[in-house]
């Protein structure tokens, strides 16, 4: 049993309270405001462990750092290439159909879909 810790409950709940995916540093800077005393270090063990116990997600990007979510309802991202905006994606049916298909040689038991591109924003400028 893990033995109860302020700081990593107060980690979980600004985690809880953000849609942006931060990263472990803006998180940090978000604690901070409530826990002034706590260290970098501490964030990034805390989310660790939360994230071994499966009661958060780690988002790995290949060119940043990786980011947290504290939604565990199944859901997909998107990453904009030009701004860093990570965005949720609620699955449908034909993805939850395809997966529960004989397409996938086992029993699937989780997925994890990332799509990369520019986000309305981002095309907006480039567009203007």
């Amino acid at each position: 049993m893990i033995k109860y810790s302020r700081q990593r409950e107060c980690i979980k709940a600004c985690l809880s309270a953000r849609s942006d995916h931060p990263t472990a540093e803006a998180l940090y800077d978000e604690v901070r405001k409530q826990c002034p005393n706590i260290s970098l270090g501490t964030v990034y063990r805390n989310l660790s462990l939360l994230y071994e116990l499966g009661e958060i997600q780690k988002i790995t990007l290949p060119d940043g750092p990786d980011r947290f979510d504290a939604l565990m309802t199944p859901h997909y991202h998107f990453f904009c290439r030009g701004c860093g905006h990570v965005s949720d994606i609620m699955p449908t049916e034909d993805i939850k159909l395809f997966i529960a298909q004989d397409a996938i040689p086992g029993k699937a038991e989780s997925c994890s879909v990332q799509i990369r591109g520019l986000c309305r924003t981002c095309v907006n400028k480039i567009n203007i």
